[in-house]
């Protein structure tokens, strides 16, 4: 009964949220949130309505920098009809389009692409410390800090920009295999499975970033039904 309350207050919450009666919400500052990840369950991923429509909040929120993810690679394969999509549809809810203003920029990724950056971050690596050696005459063992793979990583172009916000729509409380390297500091809130979505509780998650100082491992406020993940540092 407890918890069939809380949950009933933080849909009330969400609403009032939603409806733009709690002014706090109405305008969210975006500077602490550059890019922002969606992990979406697989299964749920061929919801390409729900997708869609969760573009546009973010779209109207003022998202610039947007990462989608899946983990069998559903996404990426709706990518060109997705893009067309986001163009198609800022054009028209932007009627008076400034001529430098950014538009939301897209990436898609799957598990996939997380093991072949590390195949290729671990073959230049191993390349790099083979040539060391021969050009110094001796075998050394290999010591690799965490700069070393970032810098690798981003010689074979599988860096990337570390997303402060991650918001996962998925049954299962976990990042379901986003890259680890690219979320180091990264804020990764669970928000249930997709067809649960509300645009009440994407705005909560961002306005609460924008409460925090450098994360680091520290909690977001979310009310009952709303978990996070901290990843160690």
């Amino acid at each position: 009964m407890v918890h069939f309350g809380a949950y009933l207050f933080q849909l009330l919450h969400y609403f009032l949220i939603s409806s733009g009666m709690l002014k706090k919400y109405r305008v969210l500052p975006l500077h602490k949130l550059q890019c922002l990840a969606i992990v979406v369950d697989s299964g749920e991923a061929v919801d390409t309505l729900r997708i869609r429509n969760l573009l546009r909040w973010l779209s109207s929120i003022g998202v610039k920098n947007v990462i989608l993810y899946d983990m069998e690679g559903v996404l990426k394969r709706s990518e060109s009809s997705l893009r067309r999509w986001l163009d198609l549809t800022l054009t028209f809810y932007d009627s008076s389009p400034l001529p430098n203003q950014d538009k939301m920029s897209l990436e898609f990724l799957s598990y996939s692409d997380g093991k072949e950056a590390i195949a290729k971050a671990a073959s230049f690596l191993c390349s790099k410390y083979l040539e060391d050696n021969n050009l110094m005459g001796e075998t050394r063992e290999p010591v690799l800090s965490e700069s070393d793979i970032a810098e690798a990583l981003r010689i074979v172009g599988c860096s990337g920009p570390e997303p402060e916000l991650l918001l996962v729509f998925s049954p299962i409380r976990c990042h379901l295999g986003f890259p680890a390297w690219r979320m180091r500091y990264t804020e990764i809130v669970h928000m249930g499975p997709l067809k649960s979505m509300n645009y009440g509780a994407v705005i909560k998650a961002i306005y609460d970033l924008s409460k925090k100082q450098q994360n680091h491992g520290m909690l977001l406020n979310l009310p009952p039904g709303v978990s996070i993940i901290i990843l160690p540092t």
